[in-house]
């Protein structure tokens, strides 16, 4: 039989907890070899669908497979071909980076452990470091740390939570150009992220929010789906104009960046006859903008707002 060219394809997955619908209809299909971001709010169910993939959790409806075994009847066999790398720092402090990741080897019983600690020190800059304490790692060791013992068992999938929470940005770097490195070996990667530099270095976005998928796609698909109009005003008095414009129906968002105001909307004409008497004000200056991701982001944040009556 033809393997799939998916390596993840779900759908309708239904999880809840103590009557609480944590994830609600959710159907995913991520193509072999490629790195998809998984965007949304906390609370929003992304660990809990990223859980319900790998095998850790068991839908209470729903099917799918991954890695081309069923979610529900083969959990073992993919956890043993997925490397799930969790929010939480989950090695042990006491021990050295070479232990931790010698103990990782032996818990998935490999073989030719040395070899595989070595290639793995290697890629990721550990070698010098590999006697050193866990514990008195920074978080962006950590971070290389915990990557170096998901990959240990040369996984075909890797799912990282929010892998880079309160990494400095030249490591965050580092690990999105290693990241790309193992993906262009044929390596699949679903990451959770709330960067959105993260986001655009994938190759396409999944946002959920409330346990549903409000959109995926490329980014540029994403931002063209929130259709939104951007403007970028600046001039004396942004906070005060800030709040005037938060008024106007027409307003999806305000937003400050630096010396200007990135103001959004979704229906164009409104918005223009909206901001027109401060577009006549020649105390402001008005730029038309694309979209960012981060405009689309806050515009589908609203939007599940305004769903749940928030």
């Amino acid at each position: 039989m033809m393997e799939s060219s998916l390596a993840i394809d779900v759908q309708n997955l239904h999880k809840s907890f103590d009557g609480k619908k944590v994830v609600d209809d959710v159907s995913i299909q991520v193509p072999r070899g490629q790195i998809y971001g998984f965007l949304g709010p906390n609370g929003s169910g992304k660990t809990t669908t990223i859980r319900l993939i790998c095998g850790l959790l068991t839908p209470d409806q729903g099917s799918g497979t991954c890695l081309g075994l069923d979610i529900r009847h083969n959990a073992e066999r993919i956890r043993q071909r997925v490397g799930y790398m969790t929010q939480k720092f989950s090695y042990w402090e006491d021990l050295s980076i070479r232990e931790n990741l010698a103990f990782v080897a032996n818990m998935y019983d490999l073989d030719h452990i040395d070899e595989r600690i070595h290639q793995s020190l290697e890629n990721l800059g550990l070698v010098e470091r590999q006697h050193q304490l866990a514990g008195t790692l920074s978080g962006g060791w950590k971070q290389r740390l915990a990557l170096a013992a998901c990959i240990l068992h040369n996984p075909d999938l890797l799912l990282l939570d929010e892998p880079t929470a309160g990494v400095d940005p030249q490591s965050r770097r580092e690990f999105w150009d290693e990241i790309h490195r193992l993906a262009s070996q044929g390596l699949t990667v679903l990451v959770s992220t709330h960067y959105m530099d993260e986001a655009e270095r994938c190759h396409a976005i999944i946002y959920i929010a409330d346990g549903k998928i409000m959109t995926k796609g490329t980014v540029s698909e994403v931002i063209a789906q929130a259709a939104l109009v951007t403007w970028i005003v600046r001039g004396p008095g942004l906070i005060q104009l800030q709040s005037e414009l938060l008024k106007l129906s027409a307003v999806d968002h305000v937003a400050p960046f630096g010396d200007s105001l990135h103001v959004s909307g979704a229906r164009e004409n409104e918005l223009a006859r909206a901001l027109h008497p401060w577009m006549n004000d020649e105390r402001f200056q008005w730029t038309r903008v694309e979209a960012t991701l981060e405009d689309a982001f806050i515009h589908y944040m609203l939007k599940a707002q305004a769903g749940r009556g928030g």
